[in-house]
């Protein structure tokens, strides 16, 4: 019988070689006992003894392999936190402005938001697949989400790593952990089928799916496999002859199954472009429950994402029920009504829409009264493009009103968008020359914006004070 010992070479060989003799032994002594017939019971017992012997030693030696590959992978495993935490130490020293706000890690894939700022692709489209529409550091609402590649901070970080030795880390890959199954399929399928049937059945759909598409992201791509499945989720609307016969609560749970299916990007178009979405969405907007109106809105403001979309929606006549539930001014609506009004009027042809349905007159109401001063003074110096909206703005008593603001407020880009305002309607209309001098006189409101505002705050501002010295100037010389 073989000996455990002392393994001379290799000893992961020698260890091998030792299980197979001791393997080769036992089963020698099984098949003896099981055939040899003769001095039964002395030879039986003996030869048992020496199996049980044998089994034992394969056992000890298998159990010694097992410690020997433990102690294997914890060598291993030490040698890879060695390299691994040399690695973490060159990550650590990274820059800060290598660094994504929101992982707070090195970016791989640096990316431009709408606000300016830069983050990591892969954590910035999981924030905004979340349905936020502001910009996680600056707060500012998104006049979009496109995301637009970093290549200048990329290539810097690119140079970084080299420098140091290290490979520049690939872009981070999100596996989807909602990944459907022939049952969810399935209860899709069935839950639209619903909508056809009677209104309880319609009611206990919508809200099935609204829970759905707010909870699971691929259950709102799901409807973009399908050109049909958005009509059938709308078919409880478009079967009511009046407003007044729609379920307030199926109404509510279905535009917000809209708002859910167009924070996915891919849905943004299907969903804009289906015919009878858009039209419905104002119906929403002008009849809804407050919640209904809000949830429109903000489906507005998600859709108009995409340029194609802003000009479809501002067609087909969006912007008069916004504004109407703008001035009506409940405040549940106001920040997605903003959001909304400003993405809108990013368009030129929007603009001018928006000064006609009486979005200025709306806008100066909600400043004066300091309602989302930070939103609508953004969207007033937008439309200050457009001469008409000056010339109703300086009708409407916007210079008083911009030039008390800007001595209240700690806000630079509030101050600046006010100078923004202001300059426009300096440039467009003498009348308004001798309150601004007045102000200037009284208070050097336009010299301390001059002195510690943007740099575009101080371009505009020293830009007024110019054309108001030589008004003053000529005057006189003559």
């Amino acid at each position: 019988m073989a000996k455990s010992g002392v393994f001379k070479g290799d000893p992961i060989v020698a260890v091998a070689k030792a299980t197979m003799d001791l393997k080769k032994e036992l089963q020698r002594l099984v098949k003896t006992i099981v055939e040899d017939s003769s001095s039964e019971d002395e030879i039986e017992f003996g030869l048992i003894d020496r199996a049980n012997q044998t089994l034992q030693a394969l056992k000890e030696l298998k159990e010694g392999g097992k410690q020997r590959s433990a102690s294997i992978r914890k060598l291993n495993d030490s040698n890879n936190r060695s390299s691994n935490g040399s690695s973490a130490s060159i990550w650590a020293s990274c820059p800060q402005e290598f660094r994504c706000p929101l992982s707070k890690e090195l970016m791989r894939d640096p990316v431009i938001l709408s606000t300016g700022q830069t983050y990591d692709r892969a954590y910035i489209q999981k924030w905004l697949k979340a349905g936020n529409r502001i910009c996680p550091k600056t707060q500012q609402v998104l006049s979009h989400t496109i995301l637009t590649p970093n290549t200048l901070v990329r290539d810097m970080i690119t140079q970084w790593c080299k420098n140091r030795g290290v490979q520049f880390p690939g872009p981070i890959q999100y596996a989807d952990q909602d990944g459907l199954t022939e049952a969810d399929r399935d209860l899709f399928l069935s839950l639209l089928k619903k909508m056809q049937s009677t209104q309880s059945e319609q009611k206990e759909a919508a809200r099935t799916l609204r829970s759905l598409t707010k909870r699971m992201p691929s259950f709102r791509a799901l409807f973009g496999e399908s050109l049909e499945s958005i009509t059938q989720l709308l078919t409880p609307l478009c079967q009511t002859k009046s407003q007044t016969e729609i379920h307030p609560d199926l109404q509510e749970d279905l535009i917000t199954t809209l708002l859910n299916l167009s924070i996915h990007d891919n849905n943004k178009k299907l969903v804009a472009e289906t015919p009878m979405v858009i039209p419905l969405l104002l119906d929403a907007l002008r009849f809804g429950t407050i919640e209904t109106r809000t949830n429109a809105a903000a489906t507005l403001f998600t859709l108009s994402a995409l340029d194609s979309n802003k000009s479809l929606i501002g067609k087909l006549g969006a912007l008069k029920p916004l504004i109407d539930l703008l001035e009506e001014g409940h405040p549940l609506a106001m920040k997605d009504v903003a959001s909304a009004i400003f993405n809108l009027c990013i368009q030129h042809e929007n603009k001018a829409r928006a000064v006609r349905d009486g979005a200025v007159r709306a806008l100066l109401n909600k400043i004066k009264n300091r309602v989302h001063v930070d939103e609508f003074l953004a969207t007033l110096a937008m439309l200050s493009s457009n001469q008409k909206a000056v010339e109703e703005m300086g009708d409407l008593g916007a210079v008083s009103c911009l030039l008390s603001l800007i001595k209240e407020t700690n806000c630079a880009r509030n101050k600046e968008n006010c100078i923004a305002v202001l300059y426009t309607i300096c440039y467009y209309d003498r009348t308004k020359w001798k309150e601004m001098r007045e102000e200037e006189s009284k208070y050097g409101t336009l010299s301390q914006v001059a002195q510690n505002g943007t740099s575009r705050a101080k371009r505009k501002a020293n830009g007024i004070l110019d054309r108001l010295n030589r008004a003053t100037n000529l005057t006189h010389t003559a």
